[in-house]
């Protein structure tokens, strides 16, 4: 996404917990903070995309935090596949400085954000999405404002609900469909072309047909999404049986 950025001739500055991620960027442009407190100073947009809830807790809070640095006036777009609790507790902080909040978490791997196609969820107040949709439409090609504080991060919450079970329904029926000794050429062909299998199980026949399977969405990222979203239907009391199941498969793979 920072690529993106760039490539659309804004001023980018970076700032990664791992240091030598950021050298890619740097080379293409991009200055390099230290922290992600000298990263808020003085920009107008901060942009921050961490893998769990406590990455960004740890990027957003503290003395060398983002919001320690964001002057009032500027927006914090936050993008990561947290828990919406800690989307509203940025956006309720940030709101005392006079920082405005945006969750807006996105669908698509990498290279639908190399290709400035991915699809982004938001919440926040509307007027500062009005605001932002220029800068959101070089990173996506849909965006969909949802409503207040915590609602994009909970329809990310919605969207990962269908990707991981539906990513476990397409290995079964795959599997039943090998053992029960169909033609495997035809027999993921002629998955694909059913109404019932969606972009990402596509992508993922195409994986099978190949034989190939190029990192696309760690699996401890998908075990921590199921967490947060178990967690979510906890509070609500929602029944979620079937995503009960899918979460033991991926708590038996992730312990392997």
């Amino acid at each position: 996404m920072a690529g993106r950025l760039l490539a659309a001739n804004h001023d980018v500055a970076v700032y990664n917990r791992t240091p030598e991620r950021t050298r890619p960027l740097q080379q293409r442009g991009a200055k390099v903070a230290a922290t992600a407190k000298q990263l808020a100073t003085g920009v107008d947009i901060v942009f921050s995309s961490v893998a769990n809830d406590a990455a960004l807790e740890q990027v957003m809070f503290g003395p060398d935090g983002a919001l320690a640095g964001a002057r009032a006036g500027s927006i914090v777009i936050e993008m990561s596949t947290v828990n919406p609790r800690s989307s509203r507790r940025v956006h309720e902080a940030a709101r005392s400085n006079g920082v405005s909040v945006l969750d807006a978490p996105v669908s698509g791997s990498t290279v639908q954000a190399e290709q400035g196609q991915l699809v982004i969820f938001v919440g926040g107040e509307e007027d500062v999405y009005q605001k932002c949709q220029s800068i959101l439409a070089v990173l996506g090609s849909k965006t969909f404002y949802l409503g207040p504080s915590g609602a994009g991060a909970t329809m990310k919450l919605c969207v990962n609900t269908l990707l991981g079970l539906g990513v476990q329904a397409l290995a079964e029926a795959i599997a039943l469909g090998l053992k029960a000794g169909l033609p495997r050429e035809r027999f993921l062909q002629v998955l694909g072309e059913t109404a019932v299998v969606s972009p990402s199980q596509k992508a993922k026949l195409e994986n099978a047909r190949t034989e190939q399977y190029p990192p696309a969405f760690a699996l401890r990222l998908m075990f921590k999404d199921f967490g947060l979203i178990v967690e979510t239907g906890m509070e609500l009391s929602v029944p979620m049986p079937a995503t009960a199941a899918a979460v033991q498969v991926a708590a038996a793979e992730h312990a392997r």
